[in-house]
């Protein structure tokens, strides 16, 4: 039997840090495919390049100018960290930015991500200039994020082999690679990490006509028409999100599809937004729900986040991420140090009338 040698043994501790067992809750492994698996070939609506990608503009050019800097200098871009609410474009920003590359891209989440082996594992497989884009990224643990600081620094990572008094520590090289990171909530994303990205962007959301142009192009890649007032109606509903946009569009074309209708028109997209109960303000039955509860219940606030989902029964999370964003952006409500609390605007979009501020016995002698 072959003694095994040190490279032996690294291979092995990365290789059974990292796979999870058969079946074992977040494993990394891909299904393997079954006898009689059909390849369904469906249009990819991701644009490819940025001369195809629609919106961001600013962020766009930034990274046209880095990127081609980088290629001429035959070095790999600086590690990026882009910013912003979710559905906003940042996992397609980072494969366009591999494919501006000429690269290989790996595409992980911080979630999955559990042991200093699994973040080993994807380093080694690196080949030099590849892209390795973690979404969620302020999700990732501390021992992971010990093994990234001396990789995207130095392009090496150590290892511990054995335990006890014979443990030692090896020092593995990388490949010199991209470290393209995405996350919904910036505060936390730990202060050395977010040092060490070179390029900081921030997505924001996308304006009507930037959308109305989105909603053309998805059309023309699915081969079903819409007429210029739809488009510019769901864009109006889309919150400023493209992956809502691209959402809304498809139920649309169902609508079009099952009345027989040869394009996307106005009034199937209003059929369609009544059934998805969509108001003209991009507002669905939970952002609604919300607002209801805040305003008859709380009295319009101050109430904790917390609270609230609790009330509305969603997940805290899901709230903060996907529905209060929205409603802070439109002006529905505002967070405080003591809660969210509705503004006059919410208000009044439901028809109601604030209540009248109460007089405190303090004010009461102070007016005597």
């Amino acid at each position: 039997m072959r003694k095994k040698n040190l490279r032996d043994e690294v291979d092995e501790l990365i290789s059974e840090d990292s796979l999870a067992e058969e079946g074992e809750e977040g494993s990394i492994l891909a299904r393997t495919p079954l006898p009689g698996d059909e390849e369904i070939l469906l249009p990819s609506l991701r644009p490819r390049k940025f001369n195809e990608f629609i919106g961001q503009q600013a962020i766009v050019e930034k990274l046209r100018v880095f990127i081609a800097a980088a290629r001429e200098r035959g070095e790999p871009l600086d590690h990026t960290l882009l910013l912003g609410p979710p559905g906003l474009g940042k996992t397609t920003l980072a494969n366009v930015i591999a494919a501006e590359m000429g690269v290989q891209i790996r595409i992980t989440s911080g979630p999955v991500l559990n042991r200093a082996g699994d973040v080993a594992a994807l380093l080694t497989g690196l080949r030099q200039g590849d892209v390795l884009f973690i979404d969620e990224i302020h999700r990732l643990s501390k021992n992971v994020e010990e093994v990234l600081y001396p990789a995207m620094e130095d392009y090496h990572f150590d290892v511990l082999i054995g335990k006890g008094p014979t443990a030692r520590s090896l020092r593995m090289k990388v490949q010199p690679f991209t470290l393209v990171g995405a996350t919904t909530r910036e505060g936390d994303v730990s202060a050395p990490l977010r040092t060490r990205f070179g390029v900081v962007s921030r997505i924001d959301y996308y304006t009507n006509e930037e959308l109305t142009r989105l909603i053309e192009s998805v059309a023309a890649k699915l081969q079903y028409p819409v007429t210029p007032e739809a488009a510019h109606e769901i864009a109006r509903r889309a919150r400023g999100t493209p992956r809502v946009a691209i959402r809304m569009f498809k139920r649309m074309r169902d609508v079009a599809q099952v009345n027989k209708c040869n394009s996307v028109d106005l009034p199937t997209v209003e059929t369609g937004m009544q059934m998805l109960q969509v108001d003209r303000m991009g507002l669905d039955y939970i952002d609604r729900k919300i607002l209801d509860i805040l305003l008859r219940r709380f009295d319009g606030g101050p109430v904790s986040l917390d609270t609230l989902a609790v009330s509305v029964g969603e997940e805290a999370d899901t709230i903060y991420d996907v529905y209060e964003s929205f409603l802070i952006q439109i002006g529905f409500i505002a967070r405080t140090s003591r809660g969210r609390i509705a503004t006059r605007a919410a208000w009044e979009y439901l028809g109601m009338r604030p209540p009248e501020p109460t007089v405190t016995q303090n004010q009461l002698r102070f007016d005597e």
